[in-house]
């Protein structure tokens, strides 16, 4: 994961790439991983940084999906509990287990829940987190204390999984550049290479940091854009109808005082049908998320005043004290690829499953699914990218057992525990140097060696992709992020050679981002 030896190595390549993957997101990172360990010599291109859109602003959850069972899609649940248990299994210090508690209003609820959970713990066969079981309403209270007693005469607890989204896509890079993938961030695709026959034979690509143009050949070119996908399949075909319907998901952060304990809860049926989770998360409380759709995907939306003004009644409803504005740490938004289909008018019941899709000269496209299925759409897309070609030599895929770079079972009170077993190497920076254990803020539990860290191991190269996703600094408290961003961009400037200059311009794009994160002073 250095970036100059990641740069040199195109400069060097003579010989196609077997795979150029566009995208550096969740599904992206997957289909490096899964290519690279079956031999073949991967190139994976992100026009900004890894994880920049959606894939950092999940709602921390790998599930199976309650509601997917509810709308009838158990090939998607059975498919997301196993990959589920895979998950859990290949980077533990990332994905664990956790309880979550649906208050019941009444009986019929406990029994309707109760019977529609024994089908999902059913789904998951061997691969169960837990079994789920009714409670009382003594008992729901005991498991989380702020739930208001009038909403729940009972409830009914079940098991899922959850994960820290951006720490997950970083490790996966990094199990891939250990298996030979290249991998470079801030490289934008800006057109294709074609050869006699009109087919795509490579990319064009620009580096954002040295503005140089390189020409890079390729046997075969993987769309896997997320949200801009459309825009990636218009440079190959410019009346290319939209695959996508883009979603907008909000998320707010509260301080942990709101859910104290360690059952997370879920709303099942909101006022307008959705589903809302209370979830801890690095000693916070994240409540989300929305299902809004929006005419376009940008790399930084914002949540409009209505989805936060929901997101507060609903969890006004269910908790006490019910929370405030003037209690949001941090208001996070990722925007979802749905595709489209079936004239279906919410973008809620439009299709999570995965597509993979041929263009007439020769683009792969895949787009749709979630984040707890990415391991097995990275490897129906490189099986779907074999079948179609002759010319390449690949292996079986080794993805289903493979460990994923930091594996390591780990303490989860530990505040830095997503490290894994990387956590060893840092601590070796902060004993040669004690200062680099001191923590930049009160309110973060972000050390200086975590910077150096991000700069040296992880190609961490703005700002923004420190405190946004090496750390998750910005997520956890907002303010508290902007505070400590000038000590972070000065220890960033010692390690990568740069000056105040690009301090003072990080500061400033870091400052304008910090906007989309920071809560509304007042709602309309």
């Amino acid at each position: 994961m250095d970036r100059q030896f990641q740069e040199q190595r195109i400069r060097e390549r003579k010989e196609p790439w077997d795979l150029v993957v566009i995208g550096g997101g969740a599904t992206g990172a997957g289909i490096a991983l899964d290519a690279a360990t079956r031999n073949l010599d991967v190139l994976l291109l992100e026009k900004s940084d890894f994880g920049k859109g959606t894939s950092s602003r999940s709602t921390k959850l790998v599930h199976g999906g309650v509601r997917y069972l509810r709308q009838g899609n158990v090939s998607l649940v059975r498919d997301a509990l196993k990959e589920r248990a895979i998950l859990r299994q290949n980077a533990p210090h990332l994905v664990h287990d956790i309880a979550f508690l649906i208050p019941c209003r009444n009986a019929w609820q406990k029994i309707f829940y109760g019977m529609g959970l024994k089908v999902y713990d059913a789904l998951a066969v061997r691969r169960s987190f837990g079994r789920s079981r009714t409670v009382s309403a003594k008992r729901a209270i005991e498991l989380v204390p702020t739930l208001c007693p009038k909403t729940a005469r009972g409830g009914v607890i079940y098991h899922d999984g959850q994960f820290d989204d951006s720490r997950l896509i970083i490790n996966m890079l990094q199990t891939a550049a250990e298996n030979d993938a290249c991998v470079l961030n801030y490289v934008s695709v800006e057109g294709f290479l074609h050869d006699e026959q009109s087919r795509i034979s490579g990319v064009i690509a620009v580096d954002q940091e040295s503005l140089e143009t390189l020409h890079i050949a390729a046997r075969s070119v993987v769309n896997a854009a997320g949200p801009f996908c459309d825009e990636v399949r218009r440079m190959d075909d410019s009346k290319a109808d939209a695959m996508i319907a883009p979603s907008q998901g909000v998320h707010l952060v509260l301080p942990r005082r709101f859910l104290p304990g360690d059952t997370a809860m879920i709303v099942p049926k909101t006022s307008d049908g959705r589903v809302i989770f209370v979830v801890p998360w690095h000693d916070r409380a994240i409540v989300g998320t929305t299902d809004t759709p929006i005419e376009h995907a940008t790399l930084e939306p914002s949540a409009t005043d209505d989805e936060i003004r929901f997101l507060l009644e609903t969890a006004s409803e269910y908790l006490t004290p019910a929370p405030i504005l003037e209690d949001i740490l941090s208001v996070f938004t990722g925007i979802r690829p749905l595709v489209k289909g079936n004239g279906a008018s919410k973008t809620a019941s439009l299709s999570r499953d995965h597509v993979i899709v041929d263009s007439k000269n020769g683009l792969v496209t895949i787009t749709g699914g979630k984040w707890t299925t990415v391991r097995k759409m990275a490897q129906d897309c490189v099986d779907h990218v074999l079948e179609r070609s002759s010319s390449f030599k690949a292996g079986e895929c080794q993805t289903e057992t493979l460990n994923v770079r930091g594996k390591k079972s780990v303490d989860l009170k530990d505040p830095r525990s997503y490290y894994g077993s990387d956590l060893d190497q840092i601590h070796q920076l902060e004993s040669k140097d004690s200062g680099l254990a001191d923590l930049l803020s009160p309110a973060l539990p972000i050390r200086k060696s975590d910077i150096i860290w991000a700069v040296r191991q992880e190609m961490a190269r703005t700002l923004d992709d420190v405190l946004s996703r090496r750390t998750r600094s910005i997520i956890l408290d907002a303010r508290a992020a902007l505070s400590i961003a000038p000590d972070v961009a000065s220890l960033m400037a010692q390690e990568l050679g740069y000056n105040e200059d690009w301090q003072r311009d990080q500061l400033s794009r870091f400052a304008d981002i910090a906007q989309h994160f920071l809560p509304p002073e007042s709602l309309h």
